[in-house]
């Protein structure tokens, strides 16, 4: 059986913003690291102090505006008659589909930074194991409320 191809909707553009916020934290770990370790250097055999933070530099670059615009442009979604596609991953490309029939229930959430760049999740929990949620980040509050509703109407509209 060969499936017709689905059109995904990209993410908002605040969820890019989100996403660059969000690597900040994990880029400062080499420069921190670095400084000490250069600092510790400098103490006991006299060298440069400021060779591996500067080193270092670069791959905070990268982890904070590099890796989250490929990380964004990765992401995609579809709602489709009765299943929701969510793609994402640049090294491993995830394409989930979910039956929207083993949807348990659904959950629309938006943390502070989420909220200042007007961006939700949609976070969906399916029957299954412990690891049956998807998550859709990077859409409007009223885009995931508006799919939340859409979802919980063809569950309702299921027959038991």
């Amino acid at each position: 059986m060969h499936l017709a191809p689905v059109t995904l909707t990209p993410l908002e553009p605040g969820q890019r913003r989100v996403m660059h916020l969000h690597a900040i934290v994990p880029a400062l770990v080499p420069v921190i690291v670095g400084a000490g370790i250069g600092t510790a250097l400098f103490v006991q055999l006299g060298w440069p102090g400021w060779v591996l933070p500067l080193l270092a530099l670069p791959l905070a670059y990268w982890i904070v505006a590099i890796a989250p615009k490929r990380r964004f442009e990765a992401w995609g979604w579809a709602l489709a008659e009765d299943e929701l596609h969510v793609a994402w991953g640049v090294w491993t490309q995830v394409h989930t589909i979910v039956p929207l029939s083993r949807v348990q229930h659904l959950d629309v959430a938006q943390g502070p930074i989420e909220r200042a760049n007007g961006v939700a999740r949609l976070i969906v929990h399916t029957a299954g194991t412990a690891h049956a949620t998807v998550v859709l980040p990077g859409i409007t509050r009223a885009t995931a409320e508006d799919l939340r509703d859409r979802i919980r109407e063809h569950i309702r509209a299921e027959p038991w």
